[in-house]
């Protein structure tokens, strides 16, 4: 057996003395532990709480210095106005940031412990409002860390609990005084060194393995056999650690008994770390200098297409997106961005979607850049629509899903690492047949193309940017042999259309159309008395169709549509289509008209044009009837066309006449109505717009107040706890004073420097009649059994020298006292 160094961070707020206390009251003094408490302290206030913590547990508790080194079985706390960081076992004291409001010293700790520390590290979050260190402790749990919050029940203050448990990487939820001993057997459980470096070694680990993949194939659908192996032993070692077990066969008993088991290993095999603008010197140089370069030749209305691959909850993705548009800002050029975002992760997706973000997820985000691009949401912040709009995330596997196609720029950071040597040898491929002529391949810090240097060159080492080889036909032959099932007509599109349809209807809106079909033959029927007609909605897309109209109608060129419009077989005819619908949608009545038609052939002929508003049929709101009558009905008031006696040309000038006055009154109406509409909308939006400026401004004023309130708040309740423990100390010590003076039988009394009663001892009434009632009274209001002492005179004269008197004294019965 081995035990664990671990170093433990403990993040705590208001409320968390309390729990700290609890805490350490159960933590034994040799379990070869170090912790470093972080909390919220005031930073113009001197903190007592390491001589708090002290009374508390027999581990030393320290004040952290710049470059202490952290040893076992001692407790680190921070000092106020200051934060902390960790290198090589060293805690590191950072300058604190201002404003106070955005700092968020766990966060910042529990990152540090994760690089530093590696599986080393534990994170437990305690009592506190706000969401400090939820975004930290995703790092502990991305190295394999531990990680641990207090239960909302036990907690004073559940906000950071309930935040952290909410982020699904909380390992247990335990009480304070529960936690000592899970640490203590997480730090003392058995390692596996036989799961480590297991290649060319023990065939049934291999064996073993295999059937835990297969049953996260079965659970999920996605396969990890070409994942390291080295990386998936290390999930399932940490998996093994929490649940006690020591041997990986029955682990697998395990997760074939429990499936919930093999979602949560699923999920831990997925988990990676993101943030906005990691490893912010990589984006600055995709600004300053490969986005130029990539650009330079691009022509206007170039649209530029970029694919982020394993986006996760979306933050990578969003900083691409700032960086592209930043860039396009500074150089005013008018160019197009598409952003296709995915990620094997629906659930990560779902966030990303909805570009909502914790306070704490922005931490590392300039505030101009913030302030640019995100506005507030109930406590969060939410990407704006103008960025929102250029990206498209969608699930994708990069093992099995076809690629996108025609890329300048794909992102790949921080998922190689995880891939075997077999794996690369697919993708990079596939990356090169991707992307255009000098596109750009874009990867984390720690991975390189290795071996396949023939697809791309590099343009930074540091930050591994690469640019595509223009090798084609060996990439594609390459790509075509190493994927078999994805070559196929399905790899030339653009988009995997079945990813990017999450949110159509297509489906309900058929079944809604399907169950609504027959009472729509039913209104056709009776309202047109079976005249050829169409059904449309309220976009003109045709519901059903009654009758012959070839006549009228034909399908568009071009891509299947189903509009009414596009499917005119004339201009005209499309115009007066358009006039009567619209009539009938602004009056809400039956629209009845006579149109001259012009023949494909070159004949002429006139119909009925019928528009019969529909306002509720079933499931469906605001569709119309279109009905077209042949030969045409008599009309009041509409013009009948030319008579027997008419010659050609009269009947020629009579249309074209009508056709000119229809014309006339419908631009007047049109002219009018967008006349009022512009001027009621221009209205409306400076109204909007003065009201929304208003709110935005007032809105912020009450966020950074309330920021500022909460966090005076927390250090306020801090330091009232630290003064409620030193009054409770003090109270203690008064009457350890008053015991110790009692059984001393000493007749003694005290007096302040007005010679009035602040204490005695109750063999003092034997020469003084005093009362408990008398503290606060002036000594010379009684008087004493001494024979001529008068202990004013006395206490005036030490108090002016600061000298003792000692006196021998006789009182009336003839006792003697010194």
């Amino acid at each position: 057996m081995t035990t664990k160094n671990l170093i433990v961070g403990i993040g705590a707020s208001a409320g968390g003395l309390e729990a700290l206390e609890t805490f350490f009251k159960s933590m034994p003094d040799n379990s070869g532990i170090s912790f470093v408490v972080i909390v919220h302290l005031d930073p113009h206030h001197a903190s007592i709480l390491p001589e708090l913590l002290q009374r508390s547990t027999s581990l030393d508790v320290i004040t952290i210095s710049d470059n202490t080194k952290i040893q076992p079985n001692t407790v680190y706390v921070i000092p106020p106005n200051h934060n902390v960081s960790i290198l090589n076992g060293k805690l590191q004291l950072l300058n604190f940031p201002e404003p106070r409001t955005g700092n968020l010293p766990i966060d910042v700790f529990f990152s540090a412990l994760a690089q530093d520390q590696g599986d080393n590290a534990v994170a437990i979050i305690l009592s506190g409002t706000g969401s400090d260190g939820s975004q930290g402790l995703k790092e502990i749990k991305a190295v394999n860390g531990l990680v641990i919050s207090q239960d909302e029940l036990s907690a004073r203050y559940d906000g950071m609990p309930r935040n952290a448990i909410a982020t699904k990487m909380v390992d247990f939820v335990l009480s304070p005084d529960k936690m000592p001993e899970k640490l203590i057997q997480y730090s003392r459980q058995t390692n596996h060194p036989e799961l480590i470096n297991i290649e060319g070694k023990k065939h049934h680990l291999h064996d073993t393995l295999q059937q835990i993949i297969l049953l996260i194939h079965r659970n999920t659908g996605h396969d990890f056999s070409l994942y390291k192996k080295n990386t998936l032993f290390r999930r399932i070692e940490r998996r093994m650690y929490i649940h006690q077990l020591n041997n990986i066969n029955d682990y697998l008993q395990f997760l074939q008994q429990n499936e919930n088991e093999i979602t949560t290993l699923f999920k831990e095999i997925l988990i990676g770390v993101t943030s906005f603008f990691r490893d912010k010197e990589a984006f600055d140089l995709l600004v300053s200098s490969i986005l130029p370069e990539m650009l330079e030749d691009k022509p206007d209305d170039y649209i530029i297409r970029i694919w982020v691959s394993a986006c996760s909850t979306g933050e990578e993705a969003y900083s691409i997106a700032i960086c592209v548009k930043e860039y396009l800002n500074t150089v005013n050029r008018n160019l197009h961005i598409q952003i296709f975002a995915t990620d094997i992760d629906e659930k990560a997706i779902s966030i990303a979607r909805s570009g909502l973000y914790s306070e704490n997820a922005l931490a590392n985000i300039d505030g101009t850049i913030r302030d640019r691009y995100f506005f507030k949401d109930n406590g969060h912040y939410r990407i704006i629509k103008a960025i929102r709009e250029i990206l498209v995330f969608a699930t994708q596997s990069l093992i099995k899903d076809p690629p996108f196609t025609k890329l300048d720029l794909i992102s790949c950071r921080n998922v190689l690492i995880y891939f075997s040597a077999e794996l690369q040898k697919k993708l990079f491929p596939i990356f090169h047949y991707s992307l255009n002529k000098n596109g750009i391949l874009f990867l984390g810090s720690s991975e390189t193309t290795g071996q396949f240097n023939e697809y791309f060159e590099i343009l930074d080492k540091k930050w591994k940017f690469y640019k595509r080889k223009s090798n084609e036909k060996q990439s594609i032959t390459k790509f075509a042999l190493s994927n078999p099932v994805t070559v196929n007509d399905r790899m030339f599109n653009t988009t995997p259309y079945s990813s990017l349809s999450s949110n159509s209807n297509s489906n309900s809106n058929s079944n809604s159309n399907n169950k609504n079909m027959l009472e729509l033959v039913e209104m056709v029927l009776k309202k047109s008395a079976a005249a050829p007609c169409v059904v449309i909605d309220n976009d003109k897309n045709i519901l059903y169709v009654h009758g012959r109209l070839g006549r009228y109608l034909e399908p568009a060129e071009g891509h299947s549509r189903n509009n009414l419009l596009e499917m005119a077989r004339t201009v005209s005819l499309k115009n007066e289509l358009t006039n009567c619908i619209h009539k009938a949608e602004v009056n809400h009545y039956d629209i009845v008209k006579i149109v001259n038609y012009e023949e494909m052939d070159g004949g002429k002929s006139s119909f009925t044009l019928k528009v019969i508003p529909l306002e509720h049929v079933g499931s469906f709101k605001k569709i119309k009837m279109v009905v077209f009558e042949h030969p045409p009905q008599q009309i009041l008031g509409e013009s009948q066309g030319p008579s027997h006696n008419e010659s050609p040309i009269s009947t020629d000038i009579v249309n074209l006449q009508q056709q000119l006055t229809t014309s006339r009154e419908n631009l007047e109406i049109t002219i009018r109505e967008l006349e009022t509409s512009n001027e009621e909308l221009k209205s409306s939006n400076e109204e909007l717009q003065s009201t929304n400026e208003e709110l935005q401004s007032t809105n912020e004023e009450l966020e950074t107040s309330k920021e500022e309130l909460q966090s005076l708040n927390e250090e306020s309740i801090t330091v009232n706890a630290e003064l409620q423990s030193r009054m409770d100390e003090l109270a203690q010590t008064n009457d350890d004073i008053k015991n110790l003076l009692d059984s001393t039988k000493v007749a003694t009394i005290f007096l302040d420097t007005q010679l009035k009663i602040r204490r005695f001892t109750p063999t003092m009434t034997n020469i003084i009649n005093l009362m408990p009632t008398d503290i606060g009274r002036p000594i010379d209001h009684f008087s004493s059994n001494l024979c001529d002492v008068k202990l004013t005179d006395y206490a005036r004269k030490v108090l002016t020298t600061l000298d003792k008197i000692d006196l021998e004294v006789k009182d009336n019965a003839g006792n003697y006292y010194n």
